[in-house]
């Protein structure tokens, strides 16, 4: 894990190539695929969003945990969370280069609704890297939670490629 970080975080800060742009506004179209890290559990998260303005978007995503820390309750029920979302992208309000895109929002899923803040960098026009953090505004379950019940309940960070659909 150390050395995939390590070559990504190397690859960001050393390709720059021309024409990238992180986010387009009206019709822009990205779809998201990376690794889903929280505490007792990591897997796999995609994404989509739909440029509905010059800096909002709308979108869906989906995760799915393929390992669980050991002691913990292995009900696939809880490994599953769908969300709908709301973007706001900042990179161009901010001033940031184009190939970069910082995006706070919120999500209305199965588990919570919730707060997510990412930001995403292209070398290309189709390819680049992205981070996300979620973070849960008000829980559906509040008490009695097992370590299983606040899987997709509770502070995740995502990492992994996004690729334009312009």
């Amino acid at each position: 894990m150390k050395h995939i970080l390590f070559t990504l975080v190397f690859t960001v800060l050393t390709i720059n190539l021309i024409s990238a742009q992180a986010y387009s506004g009206r019709g822009d179209q990205k779809f998201q695929v990376g690794a889903n890290l929280q505490e007792n559990g990591s897997g796999i998260v995609a994404s989509y969003d739909y440029g509905l303005g010059e800096n909002i978007s709308v979108g869906a995503t989906s995760s799915y945990l393929l390992g669980i820390a050991s002691g913990v309750d292995d009900d696939t029920r809880e490994r599953f969370d769908a969300k709908v979302r709301f973007s706001a992208h900042l990179g161009s309000i901010i001033g940031a280069s184009s190939k970069f895109d910082l995006y706070p929002g919120l999500d209305l899923g199965l588990k919570n609704f919730g707060f997510h803040t990412g930001a995403r960098y292209f070398f290309s026009d189709g390819l680049g890297v992205y981070t996300e953090l979620g973070f849960p505004i008000a829980k559906y379950q509040t008490e009695d939670l097992t370590p299983s019940d606040k899987f997709h309940n509770q502070f995740t960070a995502n990492i992994g490629v996004v690729f334009n659909f312009l």
